[in-house]
């Protein structure tokens, strides 16, 4: 361990980070310089290495425990820790975003500046969440007009219903003047996308319900969580606390990181809950395929780019004009 500064720990970009762990029934420790999960057997111990250096965010489940050493290497490397239930849902604290983060006042400091200095205008807080949105979208439509194994479940980004879903949310945001008007119209093209997925891949009838028993349900929760992992970790890095939201109200506890996560759930989180339904999944393999999606579409280089740029607009002169 002496052998590495955290400088060395963090010498790989957040934005380009491929790991993000969920561990249950295990026990984290750190040992001969590496940070190890080890799991208990009848006839031998099992160690497993996690490359802190490689990794965004952990999710620590049911029957997990971890030491202060390890803890202390993870921070080091500027890994967030999310303690949560069985299948990585909910975190906690109660049922609110709650993530331990590495303690660093060394962070960037123009991206916090130049959120404030819009965050407090009603006007160009509703500006950067327009954007947000817009960017939300774009994601989504390079996202499945890409993805092959997406296409070959019958997604086409140019279908009728889904375009005239995209057409109605594009005319609606740009008339919204309030954060309220902007939700509203978020989740209703959300309900859209959940009625065609779910025809799609021939689910059958479909209701959101975060405490539903049915796979699909289960899955978009347990994807969502992933998505605000990645979201918690772009904040951390770039100095923002989740406190600025700009649609999810002003006072909602980890309201930002809720924004953020938007960006990317549609576009990968939502189709792939209802075609490893269909497919009767696991979570474990539900949850690898969300990891692989995010990797192979950039999940979290995309989060930081809209956060940055956002932030970084925010310290011009006409900052986000409507």
């Amino acid at each position: 361990m002496d052998d590495f500064s955290p400088s060395d720990l963090k010498a790989i970009l957040h934005s380009k980070r491929a790991n993000l762990y969920y561990l249950e029934h295990c026990r984290v420790m750190q040992k001969d310089g590496r940070v190890l999960y080890l799991k208990e057997a009848k006839t031998e111990n099992q160690y497993w290495n996690i490359p802190i250096a490689n990794t965004t965010a952990i999710m620590l489940g049911t029957g997990t425990s971890i030491t202060q050493a390890a803890v202390r290497m993870l921070s080091q490397a500027g890994v967030l820790l999310g303690f949560c239930g069985g299948g990585g849902t909910p975190l906690y604290m109660g049922c609110e975003i709650e993530w331990m983060t590495a303690q660093s006042e060394y962070r960037p400091t123009q991206y916090l500046q130049g959120w404030v200095s819009f965050w407090f205008d009603d006007i160009k807080r509703v500006a950067a969440a327009k954007h947000m949105q817009q960017a939300r979208i774009d994601y989504l439509l390079k996202v499945w007009a890409k993805d092959r194994d997406l296409k070959a479940e019958g997604l086409q980004i140019d279908d009728h219903e889904v375009q005239g879903a995209l057409d109605v949310f594009k005319v609606r945001t740009e008339r919204a003047t309030h954060s309220g008007e902007l939700l509203l119209t978020e989740a209703q093209l959300t309900k859209t996308l959940y009625k065609y997925v779910a025809n799609k891949t021939d689910f059958g009838e479909f209701s959101r319900e975060r405490d539903g028993t049915d796979k699909a349900n289960a899955f978009l929760n347990h994807g969502n969580y992933l998505a605000y992992g990645l979201a918690a970790t772009t904040l951390w890095v770039l100095g923002i606390p989740h406190g600025f939201a700009v649609m999810h109200g002003k006072t909602r506890r980890g309201a930002l990181v809720f924004d953020v996560a938007d960006l990317i759930k549609d576009a990968i989180v939502l189709p792939w809950a209802f075609v490893c339904a269909k497919e009767n999944a696991t979570e474990q393999e539900f949850r690898q395929q969300c990891l692989q999606s995010f990797t192979n579409h950039k999940a979290l280089d995309f989060m930081f780019n809209q956060v940055k740029a956002i932030a970084l607009r925010g310290t011009e002169e006409e900052a986000l004009s409507p």
